[in-house]
């Protein structure tokens, strides 16, 4: 029973989620409007019949009345993608409030329950700016319809008797201002955690980074201090001295790429990298990247091969697709050790090509391959000692997401690991 429970609420927590749109889609304010219009409008839809069973006719046109123009501003808003109307939802409650409560009973009757959930609900989708003019206008309304009432009670309606009828008009209004406060609540809590989840994942990664930095970016300047002095020395063997310098141009390597990664790591987290998708010819846009993995692998004593056919063309930015391909091939040379092979190849499927990176280097545990892609993998050492701070295969699945693409793996201990990333086709 329990288990059912979960899965109705897990399935109504999903549609109700597609109802009011992604986060990716519409802003907070927008997906609260949605929530609250929606659900407004199907609540009131369920007193139309009821009112008018029970002979509070105005009642019932004014619930049709409301829940129209909520299902009107909903359909608006998150089907036709344009921007919700703070104006007419505060306007349209300043009209219908008082009407509400004259029909119904005045003082005596539920609608007082429902102003300061309105103003609430007013407050939450409106621009800050003009939230203390709605409040005053609220107010002041409040006041005037209660003043109306006072000095002209044979205004106030009384469509039922007091007793069962006014225990039944409370209780019948009651799940509206609870369903709204509900929805409001709810929203803003769960964005609230996902903020602050966000903020705490954030901070782990930037200390994470200085950590390594601060080791990592400090030993090329070392070596080179080292190497400066021991020239001034005249103590070097001419193969000491070819030793050296390719130690230092393989450190320097090193060093440029992770500085490269941390200042495409940086800006996509400051204000995010524009994507510039364009028809591509898949060889042609990676022969560059591939022809310096080609020069690495072979110092390496790897070797690589490709099977890409020329007249595969993709919808991808340049730019993003190199560096995810250059990141991917960097990380199968750096864990494949001498005599091993790194295969690349391209495939179509019916709507995308998948473009693979097989290595034949030593494979990854699945806990490894849990948190492969999220930036808190711990960085690990290659077949040659080569080193690394663990952003390039965040960029690359942040990159491949940002493209329409997708990228996964496939790995096993002793036999290699496998990189797929797929890009739509180029029609």
């Amino acid at each position: 029973m329990i288990n059912l429970f979960k899965t109705i609420t897990n399935v109504f927590s999903s549609r109700w989620r597609l109802l009011i749109g992604k986060p990716s889609d519409f802003v907070l304010e927008a997906r609260v409007f949605h929530s609250i219009s929606l659900g407004i409008a199907v609540l009131i839809t369920c007193y139309i019949p009821y009112d008018a069973f029970a002979g509070m006719y105005i009642a019932s046109v004014s619930s049709a009345v409301v829940a129209a123009f909520f299902g009107y501003e909903y359909y608006r808003s998150r089907f036709m993608r344009r921007p919700h109307r703070s104006l007419a939802f505060g306007l349209f409650g300043l009209v219908i409030l008082p009407v509400n409560y004259f029909a119904n009973s005045g003082i005596q009757g539920s609608t007082d329950l429902m102003w300061p959930v309105y103003l609430l609900m007013l407050l939450t989708i409106c621009p800050l700016r003009n939230q203390l003019g709605w409040v005053a206008s609220y107010l002041v309304i409040f006041g005037l319809v209660h003043v109306a009432e006072y000095q002209h009670p044979e205004w106030v309606r009384y469509p039922f008797r007091p007793g069962l009828g006014q225990f039944t008009d409370r209780i019948t209004a009651f799940p509206i201002p609870v369903l709204s406060m509900a929805i409001i609540i709810g929203l803003f809590r769960r964005s609230y955690e996902k903020e602050r989840n966000t903020v705490a994942q954030r901070d782990t990664e930037k200390g994470r980074l200085l950590s390594i930095l601060s080791h990592d970016l400090r030993t090329p300047f070392i070596q080179v201090k080292q190497y400066l002095e021991l020239l001034g020395e005249n103590s070097l063997t001419q193969q000491e001295r070819i030793d050296m310098e390719q130690s230092l141009r393989d450190s320097n390597n090193q060093t440029l790429d992770l500085v490269t990664n941390l200042l495409y790591w940086s800006r996509s987290q400051l204000d995010g990298s524009t994507v510039h998708l364009a028809e591509l010819p898949l060889a042609d846009t990676i022969d560059n990247t591939l022809a310096m993995a080609r020069v690495t692998a072979r110092k390496k004593g790897i070797t690589l091969e490709t099977n890409i056919e020329p007249t595969i063309r993709v919808l991808a930015d340049a730019d993003m697709l190199q560096l995810v391909v250059r990141n991917l091939l960097q990380n199968a040379i750096k864990f494949t050790s001498a005599g091993g092979v790194i295969k690349i190849a391209a495939i179509l499927t019916e709507n995308c090509c998948c473009l693979s990176i097989n290595d034949t280097g030593g494979g990854m545990e699945p806990e490894q391959l849990a948190t492969l892609f999220t930036g808190t993998a711990a960085p690990a050492h290659g077949t040659a000692n080569e080193k690394g701070v663990g952003l390039g295969l965040q960029l690359c699945h942040e990159f491949m997401e940002r493209q329409g693409g997708t990228i996964s793996v496939e790995s096993e201990i002793g036999k290699g690991s496998k990189f797929s990333i797929e890009l739509p086709i180029a029609i």
